[in-house]
C-alpha cells in the first residue's frame, strides 16, 4: 500500500536527514515538503508544495492525502533576533496549525520534534514553549501522535549556534554522567526514529526520549 509523507522543516539539521530517509526508504512512494523557498534537490518521488504559513487555505492544499506529517520545524533566539513573540509563531504556532490540519485532512499520524524537559509549566522559555505546543497537539484529535524529545543535537548545522558550540563537547565527553533522557544524540539517530514511528502509527500519544529513539532507530 503506497504512503503519503509530508515534511515542514526539511531544510533544518533533523529535516534533512529526514528528507533523505523517506526518499530512500520505498514505504513512501510520495513525499511532500512544505517550504517557504524552493530547495535545490529532485528526485522522482519529491514534491515541493512553496507555501506561506499564513495561508491556511494554501497549507490544506498541500498537505491533503497525507498518511504522516512530519514537523521538524524550530528557530533560535538569534534568527528572531530575541523577538519571543517571533520564536513563539515558528515553535508553537506552525507545528500545532499542521496538527489541527492534519486531522481536518483525515492524516492520522503526527509527528514531532519537541525537546526533552518540555514541560508548559517550566520556567524556561524555551521548554515551556515546547510544552505547550505539545499539549495543544495533544488536543488536536489526531490517532497516532510521537513527540521527539531530543537533549542536544550532534550534527552539521548549516548555521553555528554559540551555546551548542560550548556545550556539545563537554555533553560528549561527560555523556557517560548524565541521565539517558539527557545525552546528546545524532541528529539522524532522531530522524531515523520518526520514521521508524511513521511505521508503527501506534494508536495514542506517545513520548520517545533518548533511549526509545537510539532503540528504535535501530
Amino acid at each position: 500500500m503506497s504512503k503519503t509523507a509530508t515534511l515542514v522543516g526539511a531544510s533544518g539539521l533533523i529535516g534533512s536527514h529526514l528528507l533523505q530517509l523517506l526518499l530512500d526508504d520505498p514505504y513512501f512512494d510520495t513525499v511532500k515538503i512544505l517550504v517557504r523557498r524552493s530547495l535545490p534537490l529532485t528526485h522522482p518521488k519529491l514534491e515541493r508544495k512553496l507555501v506561506d504559513f499564513n495561508d491556511n487555505d494554501s497549507l490544506l492544499v498541500a498537505i491533503d492525502n497525507s498518511d504522516v506529517l512530519f514537523c521538524t520545524v524550530g528557530t533560535t533566539q538569534k534568527k528572531v533576533k530575541g523577538d519571543k513573540d517571533a520564536y513563539r509563531k515558528v515553535d508553537f504556532d506552525i507545528p500545532v496549525k499542521m496538527a489541527r490540519f492534519c486531522k481536518l485532512t483525515g492524516c492520522e499520524t503526527f509527528i514531532l520534534v519537541s525537546a526533552v524537559g518540555a514541560d508548559s509549566r517550566s520556567k524556561n522559555f524555551y521548554l515551556k514553549l515546547k510544552g505547550e505546543a505539545e499539549e495543544a497537539v495533544r488536543t488536536a484529535g489526531i490517532g497516532s501522535v510521537y513527540f521527539m524529545r531530543p537533549s542536544v543535537l550532534l550534527g552539521k548545522r548549516i548555521e553555528s549556534r554559540l551555546g551548542e558550540r560550548i556545550f556539545t563537547p563537554l555533553a560528549r565527553i561527560f555523556s557517560f554522567l548524565l541521565p539517558s533522557k539527557y545525552k546528546p544524540v545524532q541528529a539522524n539517530v532522531v530522524a531515523k526514529a520518526m520514521v521508524a514511528a511513521a511505521k508503527k502509527a501506534d494508536e495514542g500519544v506517545h513520548v520517545w526520549e533518548y533511549r526509545e529513539m537510539r532503540e528504535e532507530a535501530g
